[in-house]
């Protein structure tokens, strides 16, 4: 079976390179590795040197969607399945293809996605969240979980996922155009139409920020846009209580393991996100200007 491996760069660095080296050495190895890449000037081509079966694709800044540009990218593509990643999500060991794999056996499975590790300078908050959001047990979802896990039965990320090409290509593949949250839209439909998403936690990334209160504000900000251009996906499930949760869960880990100084920290930063999260769940009745001022993204709204 051939899986073709797609990632949106910008501006990359030696990040990438590791990336690459680590794909070239997986117990089941990609057939063909396509980086589409925004901003011609800003790659380096010794990147890739050596690394055999990669192809880059240049677009310009202002043509970068992260629906539009993956979906792209997947018509170009014609293996059984397609790997997306970021530049940013480090294989950690030989075995990540074979096991996002594995889920496929079932023929519901229409995609599977790993596990999100912390890097080694995450802060304490950060590599909470890692935890809370991708756990060590692996599970199948299904429309039938949705009584349970709400949203989450929705949750999936293109950090790191594979999709089953054919299942990819019946939905119609990623919305064209959108802010943000494309992996989860087309995760939405994936249930909707009866197929089934595999949280795989043997395969597992290194990925993980250290994003400042503002930094939170703005990419919160974009979240809550998508979910309010799709309340198709979004307006009959409730996504506002699992954040609840996770604080709650953060703030007493915080206490039982010593870190009450950071619970000042959580408390902002959680703010942060919801005040964010909640302007742009309204963005439709803000100005221009203060919608610029608040977004993560500047190209999407031009």
């Amino acid at each position: 079976m051939d899986i073709d491996v797609v990632i949106p760069v910008y501006k990359p660095g030696g990040e990438l390179r590791a990336i690459l080296e680590r794909l070239e050495k997986q117990t089941v190895k990609p057939a063909r590795i396509l980086l589409v890449n925004t901003e011609r000037a800003f790659f380096d081509e010794s990147l890739i040197e050596g690394i055999p079966d990669v192809e880059v694709v240049h677009i310009r800044k202002e043509e970068f969607d992260h629906g539009g540009t993956r979906h792209m990218a997947a018509q170009m593509c014609a293996g059984e399945f397609l790997l997306f990643m970021t530049q940013d999500a480090l294989p950690l060991d030989a075995h990540l293809i074979e096991k996002l794999l594995e889920p496929f056996e079932r023929e519901q499975v229409g995609v599977s996605y790993a596990r999100q590790l912390p890097s080694r300078d995450c802060g304490a908050l950060e590599r909470y969240a890692r935890g809370f959001n991708y756990g060590a047990e692996s599970r199948i979802k299904t429309a039938e979980d949705l009584p349970e896990l709400g949203i989450k039965t929705f949750f999936c990320s293109n950090v790191c996922a594979m999709y089953r090409k054919s299942a990819y290509d019946e939905q119609g593949g990623f919305v064209r155009h959108t802010i943000f949250n494309e992996d989860m839209i087309f995760a939405a439909k994936l249930i909707e139409n009866g197929w089934a998403i595999a949280y795989c936690a043997d395969a597992r990334v290194i990925h993980s920020h250290n994003y400042s209160s503002a930094q939170q504000f703005h990419r919160n900000f974009d979240l809550g846009v998508s979910q309010a251009e799709h309340p198709e996906v979004f307006e009959n499930v409730k996504s506002e209580g699992e954040g609840v949760r996770m604080v709650s869960r953060t703030a007493g880990w915080l206490c039982r393991s010593g870190r009450i100084w950071l619970l000042p920290k959580l408390i902002v930063q959680s703010g942060a996100k919801y005040l964010g999260y909640r302007l742009g769940k309204s963005y439709r009745r803000l100005p221009g200007w203060l919608i610029r001022k608040c977004t993560m993204n500047q190209e999407y709204w031009r």
